[in-house]
């Protein structure tokens, strides 16, 4: 029926929309058609259409067998399957087993009869073709986006599903699950099976190959499944029973664009496809990001396994995401790959080279207007509804659907077009939103956008010599054409096309002035120059046509013989025609009947005034609908083709007012014709079918429209399909999980550009998309995005308002009376008021006459709208009640119902100063009532500063807890010294504290001027960070005395884990902590020191350069008092608070615990520094004070000691002492502290000579046992070795050693030996004594006693007489009071001696 055509675009978002069959037709799922599409190698054509779905197609598929490949079956979102012949393009079966919107559907390719499909609530249908058949299974409750069937096993069928499960399913076992493939994390967008009936071919090691032989040998076998996921992976799978597992994942290549920036969004809209092509075990080809096709080699090493398509030449790839492909494979052999895209385009690729053969452009939106380039022959420009303009040049050879797109600066639909009469490549384009601009179709430059918009839709461009008050120059070279565009609006504009940054201007003033017209002219709707530019007709709305004189646009006649809108108007061609021909003027509107008119004489002779004509030259009758478009033959005398609502496109001879041919090859009304300006025999033709078609005049079956019966049918398919689809949009959305979005271009309305339609006219497309929502500035990014499910401003502009309540029901039920009722109404009603006296059984406004009431005076109109009020009173609409008496004046009533109702709002609020301030404050403490109640506490407190009660609002706002905004309120109303404030600061910093946001409470507090109560909290949280910022927030407060306690217990903490920096840091900004810093300072020494030679484990987190060791370190006492004296200032010499004797008496203020062995290494060093401490300030003072600095060396030793850390404890010594006890001079009065730490030095120096000489000893031994006995001669000259005794010890050793060993041995250590195993023993006794007294008292021995005591204080118990005597217990009591240290001990001996 049609030569050439451009389909509408393939549906978006779909698994499997197309497929091809064995004999090179392609099927390709649009909106709610499918269009078959005749494919070859070198080029394609549109066959037809399979018209039936009623909702969009969601999956197409044809049958593989040879016998059966005419046929086909789809599904859709409206629920049905059905079968057909694409033969004879019928119906021949039709299913209805789903319930919900069809995801998925594949015909099998081993059983010719067995057809799956697949819905988005999880349910799987089998179809049997030959016997009509159905079986539903539900194997898995989730959302289904692709199945497909083996192409091995007639039973297997894979399914994916929206959360990535893969599951392949026995349909001869009722659905049976068969595997379930866990590895995708996102949707699944399609699946492939591979055609060989093994998995050898991916396997390269010897042993995978046996594996797999023996495994495909048997019954186990299966074949590999490729999946492409939303999650940018494809990835292979074994189906063998054995190992049903992930063999292979194929992560996607980003390929960036030559010269285009990466897109982040680009990952976002991926739709990942994948096809195995038959015969190629190892090639697989997918798709990719940016709409690039890629051919993955499934053997190949490395890392790049892919081959893109496409690469020999520029712009060969799609421009978006690829949904569909499918294969064909020629007689010649040749294979050919078809793929649809997001781009609107249909590609063909030749498997063997990756190149693409020929591209079939697609239009996504309504072709609104079509027009030829009058200076470039065969330049068809496109204007449609998804947002681009398409230039088709229909003379190429090559290349038969030559089309390039244009879309920079249009983001709406494309309504008109108008080529530039002289210029190029100059084409001007209108647009839904009212925008008008200029594209240079030559160049890759943006169009030029006129400033001046229009409100509403451009119905109409045309180019004309320009009108005042805009002139062009013919010296200045420009041409003598301006842009006229008219819109929705009704107003006509001039745009200056060089100029269109300026303003354009309204030819209605010009028209007013001319004319010397007072009123208010009628909207225009469209407009066309004659071509000589002498004359313009203007159509509109009401119907006129008024023809104007050039340039001061004269009225010259008025056609006043349509009565609707005027859709269109065309002036005859002047070349080649007679001249009686060239005025000419064909009308369209909605009434469905051409109008010739012939002007000659008017515009010939113009008269003086204006004439009116009421009578066509020709009328041509034959089109059912309105008129929306209409274009003279360029090659024929008076030759006119109309397009119509009808949906047929009609030549006609006009002269003869005949019908010469019709065409009916659309499916839904037409928008646009144009006629070839090559071919006299060819019309192109543009409709409401998102399709251009090119058909000639003469293969034409039909010579008339449609009449009677079709046209009803018409219509009442425009009534029913919207309904539908309305029911099925709503079913979807309520559904639950959403089925993959189908899309296939941008959503239109169903009118005509320039034409409002009629209700029954006005029908919805069938589309899923909503409108675009973001635009940018280069195609990849220009991009239409849409919600996942059916839009949901469809369904809210179909369902009807809401009829608001009436104010006045029951006069308004009076007026639906019938109608001899209301007839007799106005006889009463004229009767009462032209009578001087009112007749006794009729008062207006009361009983039957009430309604009256409206219509007479005041007095009645009040007895009316009482009972009004009675009546709402009944029904409870106390609202109404409340407007009908503010309506009235009773102000007051109003205020008093509304307040007892609980019915006060802000407008009532808002009128009742009119009844006086007190009455306006009553109400407004009333509505506060009403407000908080609601629990609108911010809006009550609003509304309680509107009658100047502050303190009352601010106290609402903190009785609610609302402190904040009590406080805003108060700090800008109130003086800040105001008690309020402080107090709601204070409030608000419990709540805080006690809620735990310490900061928050803090701020509060501050600002209550509690600067103490700020540390506090702050300090609450007990971390390192919040105790800096209590200290530094005291001292800055002036609360010296906290910030000095913050400040330490910061830096203790910071000590406890060796940030000695940071330690220091805290401690520096409080000068009255300088000893502290000492005391961390000399712990920071220790550590290091005791780091360097290894008997500490590293673990500090900053240190001070001083505190390394170096290589020639002095003693260790003499080194901690130069960095005093370097770092800190402190020396003998030092004065005020660095004095030693100032920083000794406050070092005695700090407390010092009782050294026991569970206290942990790092602390045990702070405890022994804080002694070290203490000893190197005795030794400063001037004042010698041995006794205090052995006390606390002796301290220091001690808690190293009674810690148990034996290797720490010798290496104190060592430090303290590298010499022995000889370096420090005591007095007699130190004596006692002296000699213990003397005898503790002298046995760890011990323990070290035995340690050591053992250890050589047992070298020499070796060393002699090995070499033999050593000769004299061996030694060096010159070097005489010192004498060694006693197993190896040198004289000097020995001479130490002896004194070490004399000392220990001396009597005065042997009697304090004895006592202390004296005291022992005494004390052992004594914890016997006492736990045999509790006993015998009846009590229960103490917990430490009794879970310490050892076996032989067990013995010794038993031993004990259990008679005390008086004696006895005072020894006892003497002996513990003298040597009781224990605490366990002391406890007990309470209980003896109470």
């Amino acid at each position: 029926m049609h030569e050439r055509s451009l389909p509408a675009s393939p549906n978006w978002y779909c698994s499997r929309c197309s497929d091809v069959n064995s004999s090179g037709l392609l099927g390709i799922g649009a909106k709610n058609i499918i269009y078959l599409i005749e494919v070859c190698a070198s080029s394609c054509r549109v066959k037809g259409e399979l018209v039936g779905h009623k909702d969009l197609v969601s999956g197409f598929s044809f049958c593989q067998h040879a016998e059966q490949s005419h046929l086909c079956v789809s599904s859709s979102v409206d629920g049905n399957v059905r079968f057909w012949d694409s033969e004879t393009r019928a119906v021949v079966k039709e299913h209805t087993a789903h319930q919900n919107p069809v995801s998925a559907v594949h015909w099998s390719p081993v059983d010719k009869n067995l057809v799956v499909s697949g819905d988005e609530k999880g349910i799987m249908v089998c179809h049997w073709f030959h016997t009509g058949d159905t079986a539903s299974f539900f194997p898995e409750p989730r959302t289904i986006f692709c199945l497909s069937c083996s192409p091995h096993t007639w039973s297997c069928v894979a399914v994916g599903y929206k959360d990535g499960m893969i599951v392949l399913i026995d349909v001869s076992k009722k659905g049976e699950v068969m595997h379930r493939l866990r590895g995708h994390d996102d949707e699944i967008h399609s699946l492939a099976w591979s055609w060989v009936a093994s998995e050898d071919a991916l396997y390269s090691r010897p042993e995978d190959n046996e594996g797999t032989s023996r495994v495909s040998a048997g019954e186990e076998g299966g074949c590999y499944l490729a999946s492409g996921s939303k999650d940018q992976t494809v990835r292979i799978w074994s189906t063998a029973k054995a190992r049903s597992k992930c063999v292979m994942t194929l992560k996607l290549p980003f390929l960036k664009k030559r010269g285009s920036a990466v897109d982040p969004g680009v990952k976002e809209r991926l739709w990942l496809n994948v096809h195995w092509p038959k015969g190629r075990a190892t090639q697989l080809v997918s798709s990719c990001f940016g709409g690039e096709l890629v051919m993955w080699d499934l053997t190949r090493t490395g890392k790049q396994k892919w081959t893109v398509f496409g690469t020999s030449s520029e712009g060969q790839n799609h421009s978006r995401i690829v949904f569909n492909t499918s294969l064909v494979q020629l007689q010649d052999g040749r294979e050919l790959l078809i793929s649809t895209s997001m781009d609107r385009e249909v590609k063909c690729w030749d498997l063997a080279s990756l190149d693409c053969c020929w591209t079939l452009p697609t239009l996504g939106g309504f072709v609104y207007a079509l027009t030829f380039s009058p200076v470039g022959v065969g330049c068809l420009a496109l204007g449609v509804g998804d947002n681009m303009i398409r230039v088709w040049n229909t003379l190429t050879t090559q290349n038969q659907y030559d089309t390039r797109l244009f879309w920079q600066g249009i983001k709406s639909k494309v309504t008109a077009l108008a080529w530039h009469p002289r210029r190029e490549g100059s084409l001007a384009f209108g647009t839904d939103d009212g925008k008008v601009g200029i594209y240079d179709v030559f160049s890759n430059k943006p169009p030029q956008i006129s400033s001046s918009y229009h409100r509403k839709t451009v119905y109409t461009l045309a180019w004309g010599p320009p009108v005042p008050p805009m002139s062009f120059g013919a010296a200045e070279g420009k041409a003598a054409y301006s842009l006229y565009s008219c819109a929705g609006e009704g107003i006509i504009l001039q745009h200056d096309p060089y100029k269109l940054s300026g303003e354009a201007s309204d030819i209605d003033k010009l028209i007013k002035d001319t004319n010397n017209i007072q009123h208010k002219l009628s909207p225009h709707t469209d407009l066309s120059w004659k071509p000589d530019g002498k004359v313009v007709a203007i159509g509109n709305e009401d119907g006129c046509i008024d023809i104007y004189q050039a340039p001061s646009l004269k009225l010259l006649c008025s056609i006043q013989q349509h009565h609707k809108i005027i859709n269109t108007l065309r002036w005859h061609h002047d070349h080649s025609s007679p001249p009686e021909l060239h005025c000419l003027l064909a009308s369209g509107s909605s009434n469905a009947i051409v109008y010739i008119h012939d002007l000659r004489s008017v515009i010939e002779n113009p008269p003086d005034s204006p004439v009116v004509l009421t009578e066509p030259y020709r009328r041509l009758s034959g089109h059912t609908a309105k008129i929306t478009g209409m274009a003279w033959s360029p090659h024929h005398d008076a030759r006119l083709v109309t397009v119509s609502y009808d949906g047929t496109a009609q030549v006609w001879d006009v002269l003869q007012e005949a019908a010469l041919s019709n065409y009916r090859g659309h499916l839904g009304y037409l928008l646009c014709v144009a006629w070839s300006p090559e071919d006299p025999d060819v019309i192109w033709t543009g409709g409401k079918d998102f399709t251009v078609q090119e058909w000639r005049v003469s293969k034409q079956e039909f010579t008339k429209p449609p009449k009677g019966k079709k046209m009803v049918e018409l219509q009442e398919k425009k009534k029913t399909n919207p309904k539908q689809k309305k029911k099925n949009k709503k079913a979807t959305a309520d559904g639950g999980a959403a089925a993959p979005t189908i899309v296939n271009g941008a959503g239109e309305k169903a009118t005509s550009a320039g034409q409002e339609a009629s209700d029954e006219e006005d029908v919805d497309e069938v589309s899923s998309t909503n409108s675009p929502t973001c635009f940018s500035s280069t195609p990849d990014q220009c991009e239409l995005y849409y919600n996942p499910c059916f839009p949901a401003d469809v369904n809210l502009l179909s369902q009807k308002k809401k009829k608001p309540r009436s104010m006045l029901p029951v006069s308004t039920s009076m007026d639906h009376r019938p109608k001899e009722d209301l007839l007799q109404d106005c006889i009463t009603l004229a009767s009462i008021r032209h009578s001087s006296c009112e007749s006794d059984c009729c008062v207006p406004g009361q009983g039957e006459h009430i309604h009256l009431g409206l219509f007479h005076d005041r007095e009645a109109l009040y007895c009316m709208l009482e009972a009004e009020e009675e009546a709402h009173m009944e029904a409870g609409h106390f609202d109404s009640v409340v407007y009908l008496r503010l309506w009235s004046g009773d102000l007051q009533g109003a205020l008093q119902l509304a307040t007892e109702k609980g019915e006060l709002n802000d407008h009532l609020l808002s009128v009742a100063p009119m009844a006086g301030f007190e009455v306006w404050s009553r109400a407004v403490e009333a509505y506060v009532r009403q407000l908080c109640l609601q629990e609108q506490y911010l809006k009550a407190a609003s509304h309680l500063l509107s009658i100047n009660k502050l303190y009352e609002a601010i106290e609402l706002l903190r009785s609610h807890k609302l402190y904040r905004e009590a406080i805003a309120l108060v700090k800008a109303r109130l003086p800040a010294n105001d008690p309020v404030l402080k107090e709601l600061y204070t409030c608000w910093a419990a709540v805080l504290e006690k809620d735990g946001h310490f900061s928050a409470a803090a701020k509060c507090y501050l600002a209550a001027g509690a600067s103490f109560d700020a540390a506090k909290v702050i300090s609450r949280k007990n971390e390192v960070s919040s105790l800096r910022a209590a200290a530094t927030l005291a001292r800055i407060s002036g609360e010296a005395v906290l910030a000095q306690s913050l400040a330490l217990r910061c830096a203790k903490d910071l000590a406890a884990v060796q940030d000695w920096e940071g330690a220091q840091q805290v401690l520096k900004t409080q000068k009255n902590l300088l000893v502290h810093r000492l005391h961390l300072c000399v712990a920071e020494l220790l550590t290091g020191t005791l780091l360097d030679v290894g008997v500490v484990p590293q673990s500090s987190v900053s240190g001070h350069p001083w505190a390394t060791p170096g290589k020639n370190s002095t003693n260790f006492l003499e080194r901690v008092r130069h960095v005093w004296d370097v770092e800190f200032g402190v020396s003998e010499k030092s004065t005020d608070h660095c004095s030693v004797a100032a920083l000794v008496q406050e070092l005695k203020s700090v407390e010092s615990p009782q050294s026991t062995s569970n206290v942990p290494l790092k602390q045990l060093l702070l405890f022994s520094s804080l002694h070290l401490t203490r000893a190197v300030l005795s030794f400063l003072l001037e004042e010698d004070d041995d006794d205090q600095l052995m006390k606390e060396l002796w301290q220091a030793v001690a808690w190293t000691r009674d810690s148990e850390h034996f290797s720490v404890s010798a290496e104190f010594c060592r430090l303290l002492f590298p010499d022995g006890m000889s370096v420090l001079p005591f007095k007699e009065t130190a004596a006692a502290p002296a000699v213990s730490l003397q005898a503790f030095v002298c046995y760890h120096r011990l323990y070290e000579h035995w340690w050591s000489n053992s250890t050589e000893t047992q070298t020499q031994t070796q060393t002699q046992t090995q070499n033999g006995p050593a000769h004299p001669a061996a030694a060096e000259p010159g070097v005489t070795d010192e004498p060694k005794v006693n197993g190896g010890l040198s004289e000097s050793g020995r001479s130490s050693c002896a004194s070490d060993m004399s000392l220990l041995l001396s009597e005065s250590h042997a009697s304090c030996q004895a006592t202390q195993r004296m005291m022992g023993n005494i004390q052992n006794r004594l914890t016997s004594m006492v736990q045999q007294h509790s006993r015998t008292q009846g009590g229960q021995p103490d917990g430490d006693g009794s879970t310490r005591e050892s076996t032989q204080n067990q013995d010794s118990e038993e031993r004990v007489s259990p008679s005390v005597s008086e004696s006895l217990r005072q020894k006892a009591t003497d002996l513990l009071h003298r040597y009781g240290t224990s605490g366990s001990i002391r406890r007990a001996a309470q209980r003896l001696t109470a």
